[in-house]
């Protein structure tokens, strides 16, 4: 069984290059017909809260994501102690009781002598009298994992081919001084219990990758496969990280945005695929497949969302906005969704059709204008009713084209632009519309 997880940390609310991971996660399992699981890593019990979890659901939720389960970390403590015990007994974590100022002062020794700044592992070499002398200073150890210093080689789903010499790298921390986790062992812990095949993540973790293929075959566990996939920039193509503010999920709902226009752009940045909105998952789904995301960086430009966004409210049929217009009808709809950008914008009509509206009247077409009111069609209105009444008023005036058709725009909307007024003209009615047609 395929299964995938979205993993954010509930201490803030998840933005547009989360989301993107979310989606891209939530796809490959519909794809797959496998199951994805939100997995709240909230080890950092200080900063976590209920509030930010209860937003990110919130986020998914809108998003159209469902998870199949929810794990939190913060309940899961004693399996780690488990497994970082194994790991102890089999000497695979190991002390170390050097400071952060000790361990930067070291680096910074390595740095200027020109060597890479990796952990010399230093603390292998403390002798039981020495280690007991610090334990006596009250010292605390952090726990660092042991790696093998080998090539760990993987192919990714996005990226290719990989490989990373462990030997260059740091043993990692593990458990704090403290006796709290680091997101590394925990996050492989999860894996191989909730039986993660796919771990969709950004290639900011390819690094992490390699130390945490090593842990899990070091707890006797096969590595799932992984996928690296581009982290999001801006329109000008610097990264986003410092203006995020804007683009969280929560703020892109509030700001009255489809949330399949996100999940189409989130999802089809990077490929080669036309980037087009999708009314559904199921449909952006038949086009998805990982090895179609570029390793570029995927260029987030929130004019693009924003006309994804009119381009999708322009086709979606009535079934599928009834529920959110209150009081509308699917005459009004289908006549205005060709003039809106976002939901919202369609009470701008309403109220062209309903009033009160100003007409706009110059003077040189008073005259034009009466003559209009008069040639006024009986009810019942249709939508061929404006083209009947135009010719008539053509007929008796003269006027053709633009000089025919903005004055009578002008007096029945007030303004010179719109939806086809041989859609609104019916809804705006014959009393409505004579009114308008009243110079003042």
């Amino acid at each position: 069984m395929t299964a995938v997880r979205f993993a954010p940390s509930p201490t803030g609310r998840i933005h547009i290059g989360n989301a993107r991971t979310a989606i891209l996660n939530w796809l490959f399992a519909l794809k797959s017909g496998g199951h994805f699981i939100l997995r709240y890593d909230d080890t950092d019990v200080a900063r976590s809260t209920e509030e930010f979890a209860s937003g990110i659901a919130a986020d998914l939720a809108w998003l159209g994501i469902s998870p199949a389960r929810v794990e939190w970390q913060s309940r899961r403590f004693a399996r780690y102690r488990e497994v970082a015990d194994q790991l102890k007994a089999a000497g695979r974590l190991y002390p170390c009781f050097e400071t952060a100022d000790e361990l930067d002062r070291r680096r910074k020794r390595q740095l200027a002598r020109g060597a890479p700044p990796v952990y010399d592992r230093a603390a292998l070499r403390l002798s039981a009298a020495e280690i007991g002398k610090l334990e006596a200073e009250g010292r605390k150890p952090h726990w660092r994992f042991k790696l093998d210093g080998r090539s760990i080689a993987w192919n990714d789903l996005i990226r290719g081919p990989q490989t990373i010499d462990t030997a260059g790298l740091s043993d990692p921390v593990l458990v704090r001084e403290d006796g709290s986790y680091l997101y590394t062992l925990p996050s492989v812990i999860d894996d191989i219990d909730f039986a993660i095949s796919h771990v969709i993540r950004g290639e900011d973790h390819v690094v992490n990758t390699a130390v945490q293929i090593e842990i899990t075959e070091a707890l006797g566990a096969a590595p799932p496969q992984y996928a690296h996939h581009s982290l999001l920039t801006g329109a000008d193509g610097k990264g986003l990280s410092k203006r995020l503010g804007s683009l969280s999920v929560a703020g892109l709902r509030e700001s009255g945005l489809e949330p399949m226009a996100v999940a189409s752009l989130a999802a089809l940045l990077g490929t080669s695929d036309n980037i087009h909105p999708c009314t559904d998952y199921q449909e952006l789904a038949g086009g998805f497949a990982l090895d179609k995301l570029s390793r570029a960086p995927a260029r987030f430009d929130e004019a693009e969302l924003a006309q994804l966004n009119a381009k999708l409210l322009h086709h979606l049929p009535w079934e599928a906005v009834k529920n959110r217009l209150a009081g509308a009808t699917e005459a009004f709809w289908l006549a205005v969704r060709g003039n809106i950008a976002k939901l919202a914008d369609a009470e701008t009509w309403r109220l062209v059709i309903d009033g009160p509206v100003a007409p706009v009247i110059a003077a040189e077409d008073r005259d034009f204008i009466a003559a209009a009111k008069e040639l006024l069609p009986p009810e019942p209105w249709d939508g061929s009713t404006w083209k009947t009444w135009t010719e008539a008023v053509k007929s008796a005036t003269g006027r053709k084209g633009k000089p025919l058709f903005m004055p009578l725009r002008l007096a029945l909307t007030g303004l010179s632009h719109g939806p086809e007024l041989a859609q609104l003209l019916p809804l705006i009615g014959r009393d409505r519309a004579a009114a308008r047609l009243s110079p003042g």
